[in-house]
C-alpha cells in the first residue's frame, strides 16, 4: 500500500537541509553595515566640524573617541543581558536607539553636546556586536564559524568604502549636518526586518529544518569530518595547539589569560583601526593637500583592502589552518606593522598612497575574524556571550584612546609619520602577546 502523496512530500521536506542560517548571516551583514556607517561618518565630517567649532586636533579626536568609551562600557552588561533575553529584541531596540542618536548628532550647537551624543551613540551600539557574534555562535557549526565571522567582519569594511564618498558628497551639497540626518534612516528599517526574520537560536525558528538544525549542532557532540584534525606539524607547536578545558562559568571567563590576552591584542588592533578611520581623512586633506572629494575616494581604499582581507581571512582560518585562529592573527599583526612603515615612506603619489593604504587595510583585516572566532573555541554557548563581550569591551577601548593620542601627537609635532609609527609599535606589541595565547584543539 503506497503512502499518500502529501505524506511523502512532508517526509521529503523534513529530510531536506535548509540554508536559513545564511539568510540570518545576510541580515547580520546588513545590520552591521548600518552600525558601522553611523559610527564612521564622523571621520569625513570632522574637518567641517573642526572648522565650524574652532577645535584643535585633540578635541577633534575626542569627538571620535567618546563613541568607544560608551561602546566599551555597554559590552559586558550586554553580554549578561543576551544570556537572559536573547538577541532578537535586544538588537532591534539597539538599532532603533543608535539611529535616533545619529539623527540628533545633526542638531548639535557645540562640541560638548557632540561629544555627549557620541558617547550615547556608543552606549546604544554596544549590544550589537555582542549580539552578532552570539548569533553566529548559535547559528553555525564550528567548521563554518570563522567563515561566517569573516563575512560579518567584512561588513565593517564595506561601510567605510562608500561612507567617505557618500558623506563627502552630502556634506559638500547640503552641509555636514545632513550626513547624520540621512544616515539615521536605514537603521529604522533594518531594525524591523531583523525582528521579523531572526530568532535568537535556530531551534526557535520555524524556517529551519530538522536536517539543518542537526548540521548546526553536530559539532557540539564532536562529530567531525574525516581529516579535519590532521596535524599541521611545526605550526601546531609554534601556535601552542593543545586541548584546553572549556570555560564553563562567567567567573572563569574573567580568570582566563587566553581571554584577556585576546582582549589586550584586540585593544591594540582597534587602536590602529580606529586611529586610521579617524585620521586618514585628515591626513589626506592636511598632509597630502587632497580636495574633500578626492579624499573621500582615497580614504575608502583601506576599507576596500579590508573587505577582501576579512572575507579571505575567515576562509583561510577555517579551511587552510583547519579552525586554528592564531595564524591569521599573527599575520595581521606583523604584516600591518610593515605596511605602516611603507605608508611612512611612500612617495607623494595618489596611486601609490591608495595602494599602500589598501594593502594596510587588507593585512589589518585578514586576521580580524579570528579575534572574534577565537573565544568560540574556548567557551560553550552559555559563556560565549560574556567572553565576547569582554573581548569587545576591552578591545574597543582602543578606539577611545587612539584617536585622542594621535590628536595629541599631531598637536605636538604636526607630523603624521609619527602617528603611523605609533601604529606600527602597537602592532608589534600585539604580535608578541598573540604568541603567548594557547590555540584550543578541537576534540
Amino acid at each position: 500500500m503506497s503512502l499518500p502523496e502529501s505524506k511523502i512530500s512532508a517526509g521529503l521536506a523534513l529530510k531536506k537541509k535548509t540554508g536559513y542560517r545564511w539568510l540570518v548571516l545576510s541580515l547580520i551583514f546588513l545590520v552591521y553595515i548600518v552600525c558601522y556607517a553611523d559610527r564612521t561618518n564622523i571621520g569625513v565630517v570632522l574637518p567641517f566640524i573642526k572648522e565650524d567649532f574652532a577645535l584643535n586636533n585633540f578635541q577633534a579626536g575626542a569627538i571620535s573617541s567618546f563613541f568607544f568609551l560608551g561602546y566599551a562600557c555597554s559590552q559586558i552588561p550586554a553580554g549578561f543581558l543576551l544570556g537572559k533575553k536573547g538577541t532578537r529584541g535586544v538588537v532591534a531596540l539597539a538599532v532603533i536607539a543608535f539611529s535616533v542618536v545619529t539623527f540628533l548628532l545633526g542638531t548639535v550647537s557645540g562640541a560638548a553636546l557632540l561629544i555627549l551624543l557620541r558617547l550615547l551613540l556608543g552606549l546604544a551600539e554596544g549590544p550589537v556586536p555582542v549580539s552578532m557574534s552570539t548569533t553566529i555562535n548559535h547559528w553555525f557549526p564550528a567548521k563554518e564559524k570563522a567563515t561566517a565571522t569573516g563575512i560579518y567582519i567584512a561588513s565593517t569594511q564595506l561601510a567605510p568604502i562608500f561612507v567617505p564618498i557618500i558623506a563627502a558628497a552630502i556634506a559638500m551639497s547640503f552641509g555636514w549636518r545632513y550626513v547624520f540626518y540621512w544616515f539615521a534612516i536605514p537603521g529604522l528599517v533594518i531594525a524591523l526586518v531583523w525582528y521579523l526574520v531572526v530568532r535568537t537560536k535556530p531551534e526557535d525558528s520555524s524556517k529551519v529544518s530538522k536536517a539543518e538544525l542537526e548540521y548546526i549542532r553536530q559539532e557540539e557532540v564532536r562529530v567531525e569530518a574525516a581529516g579535519e584534525q590532521r596535524s599541521l606539524g611545526w605550526l601546531d607547536k609554534a601556535i601552542r595547539y593543545q586541548k584546553i578545558e572549556i570555560i564553563s562559568t562567567p567567573k572563569k571567563v574573567f580568570t582566563s589569560w587566553n581571554i584577556w590576552g585576546n582582549t589586550l591584542t584586540y585593544f591594540l588592533m582597534n587602536s590602529v583601526l580606529y586611529g586610521m578611520l579617524t585620521w586618514v581623512p585628515m591626513y589626506l586633506v592636511n598632509a597630502k593637500g587632497y580636495s574633500f572629494m578626492k579624499m573621500g575616494f582615497v580614504a575608502s581604499t583601506p576599507a576596500i583592502g579590508g573587505l577582501i582581507g576579512a572575507l579571505l581571512g575567515g576562509v583561510i582560518s577555517d579551511k587552510v589552518f583547519l579552525k586554528r585562529r592564531k595564524p591569521t592573527m599573527l599575520i595581521t599583526a606583523i604584516a600591518t606593522a610593515i605596511m605602516m612603515l611603507v605608508v611612512i615612506n611612500i612617495p607623494d603619489n595618489a596611486t601609490l598612497v591608495s595602494l599602500s593604504l589598501g594593502l594596510a587595510g587588507f593585512f589589518l583585516n585578514i586576521g580580524w575574524p579570528a579575534f572574534t572566532a577565537y573565544p568560540m573555541g574556548l567557551t560553550n554557548r552559555n559563556t560565549f556571550p560574556v567572553a565576547i563581550a569582554t573581548v569587545n569591551s576591552g578591545g574597543n577601548l582602543g578606539g577611545f584612546f587612539s584617536p585622542m593620542i594621535v590628536g595629541a601627537i599631531l598637536d605636538a609635532t604636526g607630523n603624521y609619520n609619527i602617528a603611523f609609527g605609533f601604529f606600527a609599535v602597537l602592532l608589534v606589541l600585539g604580535f608578541i602577546i598573540i604568541t603567548t595565547l594557547k590555540e584550543p584543539a578541537q576534540d
